[in-house]
């Protein structure tokens, strides 16, 4: 009895929609073990519970609770479904699910979740923002995989080593698996935790150097891709063989081995690892294709992945002609903020003919397009790099006819109709009019940029781990990165520019405290949207030009500024060439 009572008073009993609801309302982290009525909670969990509650629940901010999916409604996706389901609510925010009795990620997640939340309570970090995940969307989209005609897709992950990010050979990496008709469906630059080496070299934990791989590994910017086969197979047997053509067997071979052979053969060519060996490029990356182990590595390094995925973000050029940024800018701005676009990118510009050319092809053919070429070069334009889901389509969409005489009751909403100029027949507004088209046009009208960034030792783990995600919001790839302690040498490298000034003694004693994090950054305009992205030398002036920036929230001081970015383009192209220029040619 004693035993029973106690596993009561570990796991809240949940069976209705209105206690579904109450629980909600828990401050901190509840763990919900969804179960159903047939079956009963998982009991194989139980232990981990009861250690974590009695380590980690002081605070009173870990919560457990089982529920019965059959009868909350909320929970009706899980009906009927035999593999244990844990959720994990975050101040009434469901943010993950784990599938299966998977006991170290649950207690890594709870771990790591409730180390945060503590942080964050204290004021000594920023709450992140979680994704929600939206329970009652998951019955339609999982009867539609189920129900559906394809098969379910097999992904494999692949790590690009930081060897490999500083010699430049990512995108060489990318573009082979991508000119072989492989899809990378999601990726991301990171410095990878210890936690993360050993996750997904796990099977090799046991070799005598292990450790020493471990910190090499978390030392530089490694890439993490998760790729699918792509669509293109062949059609029939027939195709498959004129493919393979270089590798038919000896004529003498019995039938039933050639069909061996081919088998074997084909199945090598489907295989990514051989593709990677192929290229002379597996010494780069690693690669898992093990379908249990890369479910587990993506809750590891995409815990997302499937909003990720399915999250059809596009990019496009936008074009505001001279005209109506003099007259209506701000009411254009207003319905693309509307409309749900992120401005990625702005600037104004004064097209010379050859721009305004490129971007009125679809008019050459119009009685008016001497005239609006003259229109377009009149004073400035608004250029814009528009981010949104299906974007390129959307603003195609919202901007309707190219011709303001085309537009009648089927586009009296659209951009065209909204902003028409007297006396001017062509719409106001400009969009790329295909993926390519778009592509071009952002390469050249906002070319990228690089720059070279620096965190300094002072800087804590988890406000470093801020930057780096203002880093990312704020458009900039990390195509670069080392930590390393900054000996004199080293030091010189970055701040060649101020090694004659009387206080640079005092700034390599602040380099020299600790590991400080080296990157180049790189999109349009990098320089000057760094620097203005860290704001002023001195933090305390930076607090009250700058609020926002860098130096302002994490500064403490002049020296212990936070961050160091390139004054100019000189500086950032000679201080990445001396950072990063040894490492460009490394041997084999």
């Amino acid at each position: 009895m004693a035993s029973k009572k106690r596993e009561v008073q570990l796991q809240t009993v949940i069976n209705s929609q209105s206690q579904w609801d109450v629980m909600l309302q828990n401050k901190g982290l509840t763990v919900i073990d969804v179960y159903q009525a047939w079956c009963g909670p998982c009991k194989a969990v139980q232990p981990l519970f009861r250690k974590m509650k009695n380590e980690l629940n002081e605070d009173e901010i870990l919560h457990f609770v089982v529920a019965e999916a059959d009868s909350i409604v909320t929970l009706h996706s899980f009906k009927d479904k035999c593999e244990p389901v844990f959720l994990l609510s975050l101040n009434g925010k469901i943010i993950a699910k784990i599938e299966g009795a998977n006991a170290p990620l649950i207690n890594r997640k709870v771990t790591n979740l409730i180390n945060e939340e503590r942080k964050i309570i204290a004021g000594e970090m920023e709450r992140p923002e979680y994704n929600e995940i939206l329970l009652m969307d998951l019955d339609s989209e999982e009867n539609e995989e189920a129900h559906g005609d394809n098969v379910e897709e097999h992904y494999s992950i692949i790590l690009i080593k930081p060897d490999a990010v500083v010699s430049n050979k990512a995108l060489e990496i990318k573009e082979k698996i991508i000119k072989e008709g492989y899809v990378i469906e999601v990726e991301e630059a990171l410095m990878l935790t210890e936690g993360q080496v050993r996750d997904f070299y796990g099977q090799i934990e046991d070799e005598p150097d292990f450790e020493d791989f471990v910190s090499l590994m978390t030392t530089g910017l490694s890439y993490v891709l998760v790729v699918s086969p792509g669509n293109e197979k062949p059609d029939s047997l027939e195709e498959a063989q004129l493919d393979i053509e270089s590798n038919e067997p000896p004529e003498d071979l019995p039938e039933a081995e050639v069909n061996d052979t081919l088998v074997v053969t084909m199945k090598k060519q489907d295989s990514l690892q051989e593709l990677l060996d192929q290229q002379h490029i597996s010494q780069y990356c690693d690669i898992e294709d093990d379908a249990t182990n890369v479910a587990r590595l993506l809750d590891v390094f995409f815990p997302d992945f499937k909003l990720m995925k399915s999250k059809k973000e596009g990019k496009t050029m936008a074009l505001l002609r001279p005209d109506l940024v003099h007259e209506r800018k701000d009411e254009v701005l207003d319905v693309i903020e509307a409309e749900g676009f992120k401005i990625l990118f702005q600037r104004q510009i004064e097209l010379s003919e050859e721009e305004a050319q490129m971007l009125c092809q679809e008019y050459e053919n119009e009685d008016y397009y001497d005239k609006l070429i003259e229109n377009m070069m009149s004073g400035p334009s608004l250029l814009l790099v528009l981010l949104r889901e299906n974007g390129l389509q959307y603003w195609k969409k919202l901007l309707g006819p190219t011709n303001v005489n085309e537009v009648n009751e089927d586009f009296p909403e659209s951009l065209c109709a909204r902003f028409a100029m007297d006396g001017l027949p062509f719409n106001q507004l400009y969009g790329s009019n295909s993926s390519e088209i778009a592509q071009r046009d952002i390469e050249y009208f906002f070319p990228l940029q690089s720059t070279l960034a620096l965190i300094k030792p002072h800087v804590t783990h988890e406000q470093r781990e801020i930057i780096l995600k203002i880093i990312k919001d704020s458009g900039f790839e990390l195509t670069q990165l080392k930590e390393i302690v900054l000996t004199p040498e080293e030091a010189k490298k970055v701040y060649f520019r101020i090694e004659n000034k009387e206080f640079y003694k005092d700034v390599l004693a602040v380099l020299a405290e600790g590991p400080s994090l080296i990157m180049v950054l790189t999109r349009w305009n990098a320089i000057a949207e760094w620097r203005r992205l860290i704001g002023t030398v001195d933090p305390e002036e930076a607090r009250l030009l700058s609020p926002e920036s860098i130096r302002a929230r994490f500064g403490i001081n002049i020296l212990k500024n936070a961050v160091h970015g390139a004054s100019n383009t000189l500086e950032a192209s000679e201080a990445i060439s001396r950072v990063f220029g040894d490492d460009e040619n490394p041997e084999n």
